[in-house]
């Protein structure tokens, strides 16, 4: 890395790391390029500390006010929203530094809020609700702030063809209650009378143009350029609200008209508090209005009817500091609408950065209420007023201006008044340049010594300028070798005076002690080297803050990994190269915040399910419901489940209830939850009927017992009729009496003594036969 570096200066942009020895004696029999190294290796090589040049970056905290805790009173001139409020910064190329900044939302701020309303003919209905709207909308506003002001202005499109009708036929015959249209009319500069507002509301009358489009931004534009007519206040909460039922106009729109001359941005009002350049110059950008509107801290609203919350969504990622609600058809809830407006825009802070020097990388990492570090993120959401979070910025400089230069950015909460401006200056000169010396007799009387090295004059060659261009030997070829048997300088080069020069490419540079290093040949990401992200040091690609790998191709920023929910990937998977790799089983989409087989799918969906059809549930304000909650929602009377890719999930409500819903992911990456109407609930059952069943119960277990006990007695009465009846044939069967001579051969046949017994029994058996009755 050290070979393309034959001066201090040029040691310090190769890297943070390394540094330069300015010691004379060092490296008398080496190369210039020896002298860049790292600190350590330098030390190592016998260069004493002190002569070693090596500058780091430094932060200095300038201007430090403590935030404040509230908004009004006798303060309310010097409130402070951001600490600290300004810094220094010495930055080296290369080398990353960092700073804290703390941002906090004060409770009762000043509010001015500018309502600009389109009054084309389909916003009549629109017109007659809002009549009154300045008592109930200051009612309203001062339960937030106690410093409320309000003003009104309105706007149709440009008067000419063919945005508006221009031949009267057309504006008065068909529709005598229309005026003529115009591009934006100042009606009521900003005041706390409110009284005034309903006035001026009274008078209006709308008008009626050609096309669908309005010419809103016109009048967007003027209300934030034009200060002093509109009357906003340095120290105050600016809203605008911008209320409307169609698609604006844009930028080139003006050519249909012939008005070729881009918006400059500046107030053109007339003394009828009317914009004069309506029809002489093109309608203004989205890129325009951004930054007139961060440039002035207002916050814009959109309110518009339904089928325009796509496409005014859209301008809200194009245009900082801007929300989009749903306007009722007759605008019937606009205070609602504000209010909730209003409370989004105070739960969340967001960082921009304002004229960011081209050499300069910032990254930030925000710690929001729950303390928890989000790298690549410059915003916090869901704050409560008078929450304080933090942000670390680390700036890193990729290169040196020219001498002398001094840079400045803005660091700006989007739509605060307070900022943090930070000055830049670089540390890229060496302080041995100092003691440069012309004419040194160190550098044979035909150079300049500086940081212990000669710079010949034109002609000259070496380390002390010993030797002329043109001379040649094998006592210098030597030196231009790597090693014995290579090429002498490589092949890429000549040898002068101990010396490789390298030879120029069409491809880059090539340097080196013996040319062996070029910055063309690194490792290229779709043609492009170093990916367009890093710098390329012989051979090997040095990546800016914020890229890493081996082209530089792989963005550590985490902020497209970030779901609705605030966690990197859903909590399902890791962030790499900017893309979630989603890790948990069945979770996918670009942030994993798909996944119906997961073991909480169930239980973020019933949340929504809860919010979004019973108004309960931790996300039941209307800003989290509907911001987290996007999913389609389809309700039946009977749940299906027949489908094989879709979840059954069950919760048990409050009144012991029982909620079923089924979860399921379309083809193109939509959820649907499919949910019954309403809980399904058990009623209660009958005090009769349960003492009914009771008492049967009892009855047919004692019906069964007397049948089972009976006919256990039945089988046994059974059986000892049967064994007595046996008895019975028996004894019938002995009475019959025997013959003398069979009787007398039994006797012959047994033993007389065995069988005396016997003998007598038989006699006394055929005496008395019937005793066995």
């Amino acid at each position: 890395m050290s070979g393309s570096a034959t001066s201090c200066e040029e040691c310090l942009l190769i890297s943070p790391s390394c540094a330069w020895c300015a010691q004379e004696e060092f490296g008398r029999a080496r190369t210039l390029t020896s002298r860049c190294d790292l600190s350590q290796n330098l030390q190592k090589r016998g260069c004493e500390a002190h002569n070693i040049e090596s500058p780091s970056s430094t932060t200095m905290v300038v201007k430090s006010e403590p935030l404040s805790s509230k908004g009004s009173g006798p303060t309310q001139y010097d409130v402070i929203q951001i600490m600290p409020q300004k810094i220094s910064l010495n930055l080296r190329p290369g080398d990353q530094t960092s700073f804290e900044v703390q941002v906090r939302q004060v409770e009762d701020y000043p509010v001015d809020l500018y309502y600009l309303m389109d009054l084309s003919l389909s916003m009549k209905d629109d017109l007659d609700t809002i009549r009154n709207l300045g008592t109930k909308l200051a009612d309203e506003m001062r339960k937030l702030t106690s410093n409320f002001r309000l003003g009104f202005g309105s706007f149709v499109d440009k008067n000419m063809s063919p945005f508006s009708y221009t031949f009267p036929l057309h504006r008065y015959k068909l529709f005598p209650n229309c005026v003529p249209s115009f591009g934006f009319r100042h009606l009521l500069s900003l005041t706390d009378k409110v009284d005034r507002f309903n006035e001026e509301v009274q008078k209006q009358m709308v008008s009626r143009n050609r096309d669908a489009p309005e010419g809103g931004f016109d009048a967007i534009l003027q209300a934030a350029v034009c200060k002093e007519r509109i009357g906003w206040r340095k120290e105050a909460f600016h809203l605008l609200v911008f209320a409307t039922d169609d698609v604006p106009h844009l930028a080139l729109d003006g050519k249909l008209g012939g008005l070729v001359q881009p918006h400059d941005g500046e107030c053109h009002m007339n003394e009828k508090n009317e914009y004069s350049g309506s029809t002489k110059m093109d309608y203004p950008s989205l890129a325009l209005l951004g930054e007139k509107l961060a440039e002035n801290n207002i916050y814009l609203i959109f309110a518009v009817t339904k089928r325009l919350y796509v496409i005014y969504k859209n301008f809200t990622a194009l245009i900082p500091g801007t929300t989009v609600e749903i306007l009722d058809q007759d605008s019937k809830n606009i205070i609602q609408l504000i209010v909730n407006a209003y409370n989004n825009i105070r739960s969340k802070v967001e960082l921009t950065v304002w004229d960011q020097p081209e050499d300069l990388s910032l990254s930030f990492t925000a710690t929001c209420q729950d303390g928890q570090p989000l790298p690549g993120l410059r915003k916090c959401a869901d704050l409560k007023i008078g929450d304080t979070v933090s942000f670390n910025v680390s700036v890193d400089a990729r290169g040196c201006p020219a001498p002398g230069t001094q840079q400045r950015f803005t660091i700006k909460p989007v739509g605060f008044k307070n900022r943090l401006e930070v000055s830049v200056d670089y540390r890229c000169a060496c302080g041995c340049t100092d003691q440069t010396q012309a004419n040194s007799s160190r550098c044979s009387s035909i150079g300049q010594y500086t940081c212990g090295t000669c710079r010949c004059d034109p002609g000259y060659l070496g380390a002390r300028c010993e030797c002329q261009e043109g001379e040649a030997g094998s006592m210098y070829l030597s030196a231009c070798r790597e090693a014995e048997g290579k090429q002498i300088c490589g092949g890429r080069g000549e040898c002068s005076c101990n010396q490789c020069l390298c030879y120029e490419s069409e491809f880059g540079k090539i340097y080196g002690t013996f040319c062996e290093c070029d910055d063309f040949s690194c490792a290229r990401h779709k043609g492009i080297l170093c990916s367009g992200h890093g710098e390329c040091h012989c051979g090997e690609c040095k990546c800016h803050a914020g890229y890493i790998g081996d082209n530089c191709n792989c963005s550590t920023d985490t902020s497209s990994c970030v779901s609705d929910d605030g966690k990197i990937c859903s909590g399902r998977g890791s962030c790499v190269c900017g893309h979630c790799q989603c890790t948990e089983p069945g979770a996918f989409g670009d942030t994993c915040e798909k996944c119906p087989t997961c073991p909480d799918a169930c239980g973020t969906k019933r949340e929504c399910i809860e919010c979004r059809l019973f108004d309960s549930g931790r996300l039941s304000d209307n800003q989290t419901c509907q911001r987290l909650c996007k999913d389609e929602i389809i309700t039946v009377e009977t749940l299906k489940t027949e489908d094989p890719n879709a979840v059954l999930c069950l919760y048990k409500t409050e009144n012991e209830c029982v909620m079923k819903f089924m979860y399921s992911e379309h083809a193109n990456g939509m959820s649907v939850l499919t949910a019954l109407k309403e809980p399904e609930c058990g009623a209660a059952p009958d005090a009769m009927t349960v003492l009914l069943a009771v008492v049967g119960s009892i009855l047919l277990v004692g019906i069964v017992l007397l049948a089972i006990w009976k006919l256990v007695i039945t089988v046994h009465d059974r059986r000892e009729f049967a064994r007595f009846q046996s008895a019975r044939c028996r004894a019938r069967y002995e009475m019959v009496p025997q013959s003398n001579s069979e009787f007398q051969t039994e006797l012959n046949h047994k033993d007389q003594g065995v069988f005396s017994n016997a003998l007598q029994k038989k006699k006394a058996d055929l005496e008395y036969p019937f005793e066995y009755y």
